[in-house]
């Protein structure tokens, strides 16, 4: 199937402008009205970022650690949930409160559970962010794994027991085996659900939390649009790479 190079370059224009945007933003000098472009050029914004006293560093590495921590839990939890969930008598009704908590939006959410949080002395803690964030991803895995768990994986964890494999053989060796392209989809949503969420991170934290999420969005309040620029800039290379990645690997298979 050819493709259609007039809508091709719309697209790249539409998802290549705001990236060429960030870029001059972070290195561009003196840019001010009515100038088109930045009349001088400079790393210095970029640099600050790999220096030991950069907040925009800690906060990447603070993101990277909580989004991987809570996209890993959720999934492995989310798959074996869902797995009793199937297998219950009344699945509807526990599918049904999966959902409760997207009846509210995040901020909403937060408000909810944060005495809760309060209570277990985690609040203004990079756990009781990753619990909050939880509440969020891991009934969004239990849905989104509730269509796995059909005939197809039942006759094969069937036919591994007929066969002489314990419970957890059938786990490792078939199940987690056949489950293997949505538990991958699954890490990378969860990602990335974990990665961009500002409100419930935000007011959790109580301003002690500084993900890189948050930091945009002081950044852009401080009207520092280089730093806000850079960190912008950031907050895109770990979803970019995962797609890259995904990409690839959708490549391979159809190879």
């Amino acid at each position: 199937m050819r493709s259609n190079p007039v809508l091709t370059s719309i697209l790249i224009g539409l998802f290549g402008l705001p990236l060429v945007l960030l870029a001059l933003l972070a290195t561009g000098q003196y840019w001010r009205f009515p100038d088109v472009l930045p009349p001088g050029y400079s790393l210095d914004a970029l640099a600050r970022v790999i220096s030991a006293e950069s907040d925009l560093g800690a906060g990447l590495l603070l993101s990277l650690g909580i989004a991987t921590v809570v996209s890993v839990l959720s999934t492995g939890l989310g798959f074996v949930f869902s797995r009793a969930v199937a297998r219950t008598r009344h699945p509807d009704r526990w599918v049904t409160l999966s959902y409760l908590p997207y009846a509210l939006p995040p901020v909403l959410l937060a408000i909810v559970i944060q005495p809760f949080i309060i209570r277990l002395h985690l609040s203004g803690t990079v756990m009781g962010v990753g619990l909050g964030l939880l509440m969020i991803t891991l009934p969004f895995c239990t849905l989104f794994f509730r269509s796995f768990w059909g005939n197809q994986a039942s006759q094969y964890e069937q036919v591994s027991r007929t066969l002489g494999c314990t419970p957890t053989q059938a786990l490792w060796r078939v199940l987690l085996p056949l489950a293997r392209p949505l538990l991958v989809t699954c890490l990378f949503q969860t990602f990335l659900i974990a990665w961009f969420d500002f409100g419930l991170t935000n007011y959790l934290s109580v301003g002690k939390v500084r993900t890189l999420t948050v930091q945009v969005f002081l950044l852009v309040g401080e009207a520092n649009s280089r730093l806000a620029a850079v960190a912008s800039l950031l907050l895109l290379l770990p979803p970019s790479l995962l797609l890259w990645l995904n990409q690839r690997a959708i490549a391979r298979r159809v190879i």
